[in-house]
């Protein structure tokens, strides 16, 4: 079988397509004969590793796969050869076929295309458990969405309409900010890509500020990081939350002061460590997401999909945050 592997530090050019021996499942894992994988940031991330997990090389990344069961190992009795299942398993998605353990893996309703059920778990499964438990969402609240146009901020937008909120969608141009509209965003802010000096950030801020309303954002969903995130905090309402979701465009250092004059609170959204911590309520979230999804509430936005060969180009694609939606991997 063949897999795009790292075998040295380094960026999305440096991923190789080799050919590999099919792994055997062992007790409790599954081998999945990978149909889709979808790329995210970590991706980018745990090749130059700069993740916070460095699994030793050769390895394959992608952390997001859907396909089919091929095999099963001893003591798996929930699933069978010829199941469409999807999973979060951190790295290796980018092979034709996967070991990963039964307790990670979920089975995908029928009807359900398998590029959507790649793309369903990381970006939708981070958003509902930032927004409903570190975020408390509620119907009415206002919701200050920053990268709102790539995977994990086109899921915040939808899943905070779903929830009842109205939603300002921070984007960086006005193609992006359209494409949050479709999504369900009520307003649109376009921020600039260049260097802010402290009279364009208090622009933004201002701008900011106008579209949440003279109550201010009860939550701000922060993808991005970087020189965006002050003014976003600028624009937060009363005991309102700043959710801390990534970091792309670099770790924001906060004022303080402004926490204290806002009674608000800045939450980290570590979504991985709550699969690991919290399982039974991450079982059930991703069970009220294939509903939302059943009810037409969400939909995964594919805008391009690679074969195996190019997921480097993927790789690159998303690193130079020129993705919309999700890019997902197929191997087909």
């Amino acid at each position: 079988m063949k897999a795009l592997r790292t075998h040295a530090i380094g960026g999305p050019e440096t991923l190789t397509l080799d050919e590999v021996e099919v792994p055997a499942p062992g007790k409790g894992e599954v081998l999945v004969d990978v149909k889709a994988c979808a790329i995210n940031f970590p991706d980018t991330l745990i090749i130059r590793d700069l993740y916070q997990f460095k699994p030793e090389r050769p390895f394959a990344p992608g952390g997001e796969i859907a396909g089919v069961v091929e095999a099963v190992g001893e003591g798996v009795e929930n699933f069978k050869p010829g199941d469409r299942v999807m999973a979060g398993i951190g790295n290796g998605g980018l092979a034709e076929k996967v070991v990963a353990p039964a307790g990670r893996m979920f089975p995908v309703p029928d009807g359900v295309p398998f590029e959507k059920a790649a793309s369903l778990l990381m970006t939708y499964g981070t958003t509902i458990h930032g927004l409903k438990d570190r975020g408390h969402i509620k119907a009415g609240d206002t919701v200050l969405v920053l990268g709102a146009a790539g995977g994990v901020g086109l899921s915040a937008v939808e899943l905070a309409k779903a929830f009842g909120a109205r939603v300002v969608a921070a984007v960086s141009s006005e193609e992006k900010g359209e494409v949050a509209r479709k999504a369900g965003a009520d307003e649109v802010v376009i921020y600039p890509k260049g260097e802010m000096d402290k009279d364009a950030s208090k622009e933004l801020a201002n701008a900011f500020k106008a579209a949440c309303g003279p109550e201010g954002a009860n939550i701000v969903y922060d993808i991005v990081g970087g020189q965006y995130s002050e003014p976003a905090l600028r624009s937060i309402a009363w005991e309102g939350r700043f959710l801390v979701v990534g970091f792309p465009a670099g770790i924001a250092k906060m004022p303080l002061n402004l926490t204290l004059l806002k009674s608000c609170d800045i939450c980290g959204v570590f979504w991985g460590a709550f699969t690991a911590r919290e399982p039974q309520k991450f079982v059930a979230q991703v069970k009220e997401l294939f509903q939302l999804m059943q009810d037409g509430k969400i939909d995964p936005l594919i805008s391009e999909t690679f074969p195996l060969a190019r997921g480097g180009e993927a790789i690159a694609k998303l690193e130079s945050r020129q993705a919309v939606g999700k890019l997902v991997v197929t191997m087909d």
